[in-house]
């Protein structure tokens, strides 16, 4: 392959993959995200035997939570917030000749993230995420792979600041058809012991996710999709009181409509409208997400 052919750059440039969403923990007041929610169609159809290349990735969504779910899983009317959310980041991809027809990308993230709740405010930088993944393509059709990915335990301000490391890890597929496709992730995130101040030594639930993508080829330009996004996280274990936390463990699925547009072979946008059909202990995703890819070698 080489990357000097535009039908090849405009295929990897909107295939760059791997994102992650910081995962901050949230509160009543503030809109939780499924982990990984952010990703588009295409987002592991993932290249081998190519020659090494760059790839810079601007990621924006912002959630209007008007109501929550609560225990039960009842959508109730209320503790509602505003929040918006950003990642800047930069990818390199390469292959070794001594591991053939199997790709390689290290990461490096950084997310910054606003929020409006009950008339006050507040922003900043959240935590920085690193790591790799690698893939193979069982044909020339479909991609599998893993990605594995630390996440430090530190922000510019206390509500932006986790409070421990994690580690966020999936499987990654990829089916190409002539006029659609189908890819997505599977995986967990866990976390060190979680210090917080004024707050008793805990054990942060365990995250698991699944995100899935369908889309339609309707033309070179504009590819319209549909989004699934499903996580749950189990109970917080208080290590003072030796017990979990009441009302810890969340659970949330999503649906949504968006489109792609492969603006020039280097360049792609695109958007993704996104609304909670489930959830348990959770604010309400009513959200939007739009992303800005570009591509170098």
């Amino acid at each position: 392959m080489h990357l000097t052919d535009s039908a090849e750059w405009r295929r990897l440039a909107v295939r760059f993959g791997l994102p992650l969403l910081s995962l901050i923990g949230s509160t009543p007041s503030r809109a939780a995200d499924v982990t990984l929610a952010i990703i588009g169609p295409h987002e592991y159809d993932l290249p081998v035997d190519f020659k090494p290349f760059n790839v810079l990735v601007q990621y924006g969504d912002g959630n209007a939570a008007g109501s929550y779910y609560n225990s039960s899983g009842q959508r109730k009317p209320g503790q509602g917030s505003h929040t918006w959310a950003g990642m800047t980041k930069y990818v390199h991809f390469r292959t070794f000749e001594a591991i053939p027809h199997v790709g390689f990308a290290f990461e490096i993230i950084q997310s910054e993230s606003y929020s409006l709740a009950n008339g006050t405010n507040s922003g900043g930088l959240g935590p920085t995420i690193v790591g790799p993944a690698a893939w193979f393509k069982p044909n020339s059709h479909s991609t599998f792979g893993f990605q594995t990915f630390m996440q430090t335990n530190s922000g510019t301000r206390e509500g932006l600041t986790p409070g421990y490391w994690s580690n966020i890890s999936s499987f990654i597929f990829d089916y190409e058809w002539k006029h659609f496709s189908f890819d997505g992730d599977a995986g967990t995130v866990t976390g060190s012991t979680k210090h917080k101040k004024g707050q008793n030594p805990s054990f942060p639930g365990v995250v698991f996710y699944t995100n899935l993508r369908f889309s339609w080829k309707a033309t070179k330009l504009i590819e319209p999709f549909l989004a699934f996004d499903w996580q749950n996280v189990t109970g917080t274990h208080d290590f003072t009181l030796h017990r979990d936390i009441a009302d810890s463990n969340s659970r949330e699925a999503t649906m949504g409509l968006g489109v792609m547009f492969n603006i020039a072979p280097d360049l792609s946008f695109t958007a993704r409208y996104s609304h909670s059909v489930d959830g348990r202990n959770v604010p309400e995703s009513n959200a939007y997400y739009v992303k800005f890819v570009y591509l170098w070698q």
